[in-house]
């Protein structure tokens, strides 16, 4: 699931490190896709310090998510679906539509949360930016990232740029897909093709706003 999506089961949390351990996961992917964190491993690094420990029950949470996440029927279906949709649009070129799919549906997913209201995008930063930074610092040092430099510079960028605003409109979400390809294939979706990404993603809204709170729902009975 992407960063709204996790947000959503702990969006009522008046805890601001355990918010932020839910994303954090995908934040460090972000800033650094060869950087590998495990601190469940070692959760007796973080005893004794509240902010670490809300950072860390936050990071398990993230892990338990997109677990049940991605192995339940609903992600099976709907990426399944997806892909007969958008693999036309990427005929020709090197981009896998099962990747584009499993990306696509989680970006949707944070989509339709916002435009039914049921996440406020503001506030969640709030709770980012409400992270003291001292504690961040030292869990991410007890998870061996010593280095910080790349991490703190995407995290200020992160946040400062409020780029989960732009999910918003669907031909943005097409838009930051072709930025994740871009990152694994040298070749770039046309305009066209971008264009016709956008009007399928359209398409199978349609269908996924039927039962995309399924998902969510599942996820919170197993987690309680």
């Amino acid at each position: 699931m992407n960063f709204l999506s996790h947000y959503y089961f702990d969006k009522s949390n008046a805890d601001a490190n355990v918010v932020m351990g839910t994303v954090l996961p995908d934040l460090i992917k972000n800033a650094s896709k060869e950087t590998n964190l495990y601190p469940q491993k070692n959760e007796f690094l973080f005893l004794g310090n509240a902010n670490e420990e809300g950072l860390l029950t936050g990071w398990k949470r993230h892990l338990a998510v997109d677990l049940f996440f991605h192995s339940s029927n609903f992600f099976l279906e709907k990426t399944t679906a997806l892909k007969h949709l958008i693999k036309p649009v990427v005929e020709g070129t090197p981009v896998r539509p099962s990747f584009l799919a499993h990306i696509g549906l989680e970006l949707l997913l944070d989509h339709l949360l916002i435009e039914h209201n049921l996440v406020q995008v503001n506030h969640f930063y709030e709770k980012l930016m409400a992270v003291k930074k001292e504690s961040l610092n030292d869990f991410l040092e007890h998870c061996g990232l010593k280095d910080q430099t790349v991490f703190s510079k995407f995290l200020e960028s992160f946040i400062s740029s409020k780029y989960l605003f732009s999910y918003q409109k669907l031909e943005n979400i097409s838009y930051a897909l072709n930025r994740i390809c871009m990152r694994l294939w040298p070749e770039t979706l046309s305009e066209k093709q971008l264009a016709e990404l956008t009007f399928q993603l359209g398409l199978f809204k349609q269908v996924l706003e039927k039962d995309f709170m399924n998902i969510f729902d599942e996820i919170k009975s197993k987690l309680s």
